[in-house]
């Protein structure tokens, strides 16, 4: 049994869940990690690996989030990380707390969760605007 009283599935992980909402968080929460470590990864590789570092400046910057697919994968990053950083916190909140600390704490985390979303698409989608070149 973990922490929450919940049952452990075979390999001492969580069992997946009956239905529902938390059916549809379980399922999103693997697809983002799928997705974040194709992304993540791409982006490593393409930051780090196929452009010299020493040659991003600014002006790289700008014309990299120029092109409208780089901005759309680092948006579809941002959106899995939030997602997945904070659904993950909530299952932790879920199996600690009771009663309205987790209703409370649940909220918090949506409201951080969804501000810390919206500024960074603010960030994603004005940055060719802000930078030089």
């Amino acid at each position: 049994m973990s922490a929450g009283g919940r049952p452990l599935g075979r390999s001492g992980s969580r069992a997946r869940p009956g239905g529902g909402f938390e059916l549809a968080i379980w399922y999103l929460m693997r697809l983002t990690g799928l997705g974040l470590f194709v992304l993540a990864l791409s982006h490593f590789i393409i930051v780090h690996v196929l452009y010299d570092p020493v040659d991003q400046d600014a002006a790289w910057i700008s014309e990299r989030w120029a092109n409208l697919s780089v901005r759309t994968a680092d948006w579809l990053m941002l959106l899995f990380v939030v997602f997945h950083a904070f659904m993950g916190v909530r299952t932790i909140v879920q199996d600690y707390t009771r009663g309205g600390l987790r209703m409370l704490t649940t909220m918090v985390l949506y409201v951080l969760a969804i501000g810390l979303f919206l500024m960074g698409s603010v960030v994603l989608i004005t940055a060719p605007r802000v930078l030089p070149g």
